[in-house]
């Protein structure tokens, strides 16, 4: 195509906007210095030879098709208002492109009744992260298209995707109890000589023991222990006081060692770890522990060393300076895992650990525990903290030994410091006998900790060795091998450091309910002087197993954006969406339920919508329409499919609308979607009948007064970037804003 015939290719509506006008004034006025030269050289040529010159040039075959195309007026001229007085065409859209009062706007005004949002109505977009509703952008949409009189379809408010879910999970995060005290440790062994029976101190031949007077202890009211060294000797260990403690402690292990000391004159006093009073271990343990002329507290402490592994006793070296150096209560404590830190998690106790050198299939590397008493149709929630020294993805799920079904938990990061997870799956199958984790696919070695896996309204833990405090068993528990096994003492995970609870599922069900008629209620109340018709459920039902079941969350991976409140509200989500916007809307709104692959060939999503639907009219609200996506591909979609859903769907006697209407093609034996540039106009036109097709369809087969409307879901051709059937043909212009073949299809359609 030249530049001097662009500007007679571009649909007219376009061409209306300032900056095309200019385009093809110049583009005339080149084409008249061209079509004189032409003349001029002409004249000149018949100077030379007076015999008649005759020229036939054909008009290019792409010039053509688009004069044909471009004698089609604006869309919306071909609806039959006589016949369809509420119908509406329609076009998704973006807030920004519209308000921006450019190309787009004028396209959407020209050719379209009705426009839908693509995203920025949603959740995400108006909810804050502290759960205010920004509606500034919404307000001056409202006022564009009011004044260009094109209405606006609002989409939508109870959906699972474009959500602000990181505001909701916040609403029902666990309850903190309270601040963080610091880490708790189990008191092993202390004395403060007030009573002359303790055993656990002692001192050798060099050393002198005694206690000091009544009110001479660290506190100014007990006593204390007074240890003399009179000489200076060879040695600092040739005077020596024992503290013993009476356990053989192991690598890893931490202590915690206080005390108060002071001394007759300033020193600093070497330790060394003991197996017993006089068996020596290691030169140091604790370190030094200076003593002053003053009463001071010593505290530390120490992770266990494989050196220091096996100590029972503390010895204190008092060899090197003459004096005597005053204790009193001395304690020993062990970290216990059930304590924690504010910092975060720590870690504490055994944990079970299991490793892969190499990345290949997820399945090529598993552990299992065995289970029995699974049962099928109920839902099973996993609970357990990871860390890993490489980040990566494993899984997990509920196996079938033999045959190998599953369900799965889905898969799930393991970050390199202690997280706790909670996955929730709803298990298919009775019979499952195994807690399979997966990590073929993962290279590097995983921690687990304190695994909790529970049936829905039962708290029993049907994992028995779910902390590894008493081992892992043989194979028949979690087992071990030079891949996988018990970790070190300490390794474990010691929780998050702050006291928590867990909301129930009843405070979070009524916590979500009013986070949605807060969204619901705060947008319908602002739009509805304008908005009449609201897309208030959006996608629904399943796509597998079942898909006249509830769409979950539960088992799978959830995206950031995610949010599944049938998950905390249950069936009866959408009753509440709907009498929520009918409470804060107006009187007579139409109020759809949306939803997308109905048009299936055995027809199950439909007719599980069309039932969802019924179940919630019986709990005494009225839906009034059912939306349609209808993102079909032409090679893979059929016409049967299409006219079998509108057939069942005006069934309901409900207004039918065609929601977010748009195509692909796929060549018979393909496996993907042609992109944009690989079209043929002979596929071109084979998308407009296909488009004609459909709309005939709908008008065939849905009754005048159930027709809603029909929205074509992108006016151009998708970006290659875009998220949304990347470089795909989808639109009725391309990204120049030429009409194509699939504009005369629609036309043809709605004539």
């Amino acid at each position: 195509m030249t530049e001097s015939t662009a500007a007679f290719i571009i649909d007219q509506q376009v061409v209306d906007a300032p900056i095309f006008k200019n385009i093809k004034q110049l583009n005339m006025r080149h084409y008249n210095k061209m079509l004189l030269g032409s003349m001029v050289a002409l004249a000149m040529a018949s100077c030379a030879d007076d015999s008649k010159l005759e020229f036939d040039v054909e008009k290019p075959e792409t010039v053509a098709i688009m004069e044909e195309i471009n004698k089609y007026e604006p869309l919306k001229s071909y609806v039959n208002r006589a016949e369809n007085p509420q119908f509406k065409l329609g076009v998704g859209a973006s807030l920004a492109d519209y308000n921006a009062k450019g190309l787009i706007y004028r396209l959407i005004n020209h050719n379209f009744d009705e426009m839908t949002m693509g995203y920025e109505m949603k959740h995400a977009s108006i909810v804050q992260a502290d759960g205010s509703l920004k509606l500034n952008d919404v307000n001056d949409l409202i006022a564009t298209a009011k004044e260009a009189g094109v209405t606006v379809f609002g989409h939508t408010l109870c959906w699972h995707s474009g959500q602000n879910a990181a505001y909701l999970n916040s609403l029902i995060a666990p309850e903190i109890l309270s601040e963080p005290a610091g880490p708790t440790w189990d008191e092993v062994a202390g004395v403060n000589f007030e009573s002359d029976a303790a055993s656990n101190y002692s001192v050798n031949a060099n050393a002198i023991a005694s206690f000091t007077a009544d009110g001479e202890g660290a506190d100014g009211k007990g006593r204390a222990l007074k240890v003399t060294n009179e000489a200076v000797r060879t040695n600092e260990w040739d005077a020596q006081f024992y503290f013993s403690f009476g356990l053989s402690m192991v690598e890893g292990e931490q202590y915690e060692l206080t005390m108060d000391v002071k001394a007759d004159e300033a020193v600093n006093i070497n330790t060394q770890a003991q197996v017993s009073p006089g068996n020596y271990k290691h030169w140091d343990f604790f370190g030094a522990i200076p003593a002053t002329t003053q009463w001071t507290e010593f505290k530390k402490v120490y992770t266990v060393t494989a050196s220091t592994a096996t100590s029972g006793a503390i010895a204190l070296n008092l060899g090197k300076f003459a004096t005597s150096v005053y204790f009193d209560n001395i304690v020993l404590k062990k970290y216990n895992e059930g304590g924690s830190v504010a910092s975060g998690p720590i870690s504490a106790g055994y944990a079970y650990w299991f490793e892969n050198p190499t990345a290949g299939n997820f399945w090529s590397c598993q552990i299992k525990y065995p289970l029995t008493g699974i049962q099928g149709s109920k839902d099973y929630t996993l609970k357990f903290a990871a860390k890993a020294t490489v980040a990566g993805k494993i899984r997990a799920e509920l196996q079938t030994s033999g045959v190998w079904t599953s369900s799965s938990f889905g898969q799930f990061d393991v970050p390199t410091e202690w997280k706790e997870f909670e996955l929730k799956v709803q298990n298919t199958e009775a019979g499952r006998d195994g807690l399979i984790f997966s990590f073929g696919d993962y290279a590097g070695k995983v921690f687990i900790d304190n695994v909790s896996l529970t049936a829905d309204g039962s708290s029993t833990n049907l994992v028995a060795d779910s902390d590894f405090e008493n081992g892992i068993g043989s194979w028949a528990g979690w087992g071990g091998s030079s891949t996988r096994g018990l970790s070190a003492e300490g390794e474990g995970f010691g929780g998050m450091g702050i006291p928590i609870r867990e909301k129930t599922p009843e405070e979070k069900r009524e916590i979500i309910d009013t986070a949605l008629k807060t969204f619901i209620s705060g947008m319908v109340t602002n739009c509805k002087d304008y908005i009449t018709a609201w897309d208030v459920v959006n996608e629904p039902m399943s796509d597998w197993p079942d898909p006249s079941q509830l769409k979950t969350g539960v088992g799978k991976t959830v995206a950031d954006d995610e949010f599944f409140w049938q998950d905390y509200m249950g069936k009866d989500y959408a009753v509440q969406a709907i009498k929520y916007a009918r409470e804060f809307g107006n009187e007579d709104d139409l109020l759809f339920i949306n939803d997308y692959g109905l048009e299936g060939a055995d027809q199950k999503k439909c007719k599980g919508l069309i039932d969802y639907i019924a179940y919630v009219e019986s709990k005494g609200v009225k839906v009034d329409g059912i939306g349609t996506q209808m993102h079909v591909t032409l090679g893979v979609t059929s016409i049967e499919g299409i006219r079998d859903m509108l057939t069942n769907l005006a069934a309901t006697g409900k207004l039918v609308k065609i929601s977010e209407l748009d195509m692909g093609i796929r060549p018979e034996g393909a496996s993907e979607n042609l992109k944009t540039s690989e079209l043929t106009d002979d596929q071109h036109r084979a998308m407009g009948a296909f488009y004609k097709e459909i709309i005939d369809a709908y008008f065939e087969l849905v009754p005048a007064s159930q027709r809603y409307g029909i929205t074509l879901w992108s006016a151009q051709d998708s970006p290659a970037k875009s998220s949304w059937r990347a470089d795909e043909p989808i639109g009725l212009w391309n990204a120049k804003f030429e009409r194509k073949h699939a504009y005369t299809g629609v036309a043809d359609g709605l004539k």
